[in-house]
């Protein structure tokens, strides 16, 4: 089947969502490490230290980035909030359905983002908006963001494919993340 994990597509798209995330992570890592420095370097006036300028403004666009980078790999391994009170009563024809159902609007609103941030980016690069103190283009913050809300979709499409193949061959899916394991 062309929608398992176990396909060349499936493992084309859980390597990208993996290097995505992991370079999320490496960014948060250095969002931390400039913090403790500019921490360091406020609590250190007296001695002619000083703070990172633009700590702040580094920060904003890193953690924009690092939130787009987790959101793909958080949803192919369905590592988001999982509410199932009410469908554990109901049989895997059901909630393999559900599972098509909820993944086809996860779908349409990582679409609605990508295409809402591109217009936002598209915006920033045309008014020429920077940062107060660096003065770093937000343009570039928002294509940041864009390159993940980009493979989110891809992931997204990839779901709702993988999603569907487990519902026609009325096959559980495997348990991947979470409580679920």
């Amino acid at each position: 089947m062309v929608f398992r994990d176990e396909s060349v597509l499936g493992r084309l798209i859980v390597g990208l969502a993996k290097w995505l995330a992991i370079a999320g992570g490496l960014v948060l890592m250095a969002m931390v490490a400039m913090v403790v420095v500019s921490v360091v370097g406020r609590a250190l006036l007296w001695i002619g230290l000083r703070p990172i300028t633009g700590d702040y403004e580094l920060v904003s666009v890193g953690m924009g980035f690092a939130i787009f980078a987790f959101m793909p790999w958080a949803h192919l391994t369905r590592g988001h909030a999982l509410v199932s009170l009410v469908t554990d009563s109901f049989g895997q024809t059901i909630n393999n359905w559900i599972l098509v159902i909820t993944d086809t609007m996860m779908l349409a609103l990582s679409a609605f983002i990508a295409w809402r941030l591109y217009f936002g980016m598209m915006d920033k690069f045309a008014y020429r908006e920077t940062t107060l103190l660096l003065r770093f283009p937000m343009g570039w913050a928002y294509a940041a963001g864009m390159v993940g809300a980009v493979i989110m979709v891809v992931v997204a499409l990839y779901v709702v494919g993988r999603s569907l193949s487990y519902a026609l061959a009325n096959e559980a899916e495997p348990k991947q993340a979470g409580a679920e394991s």
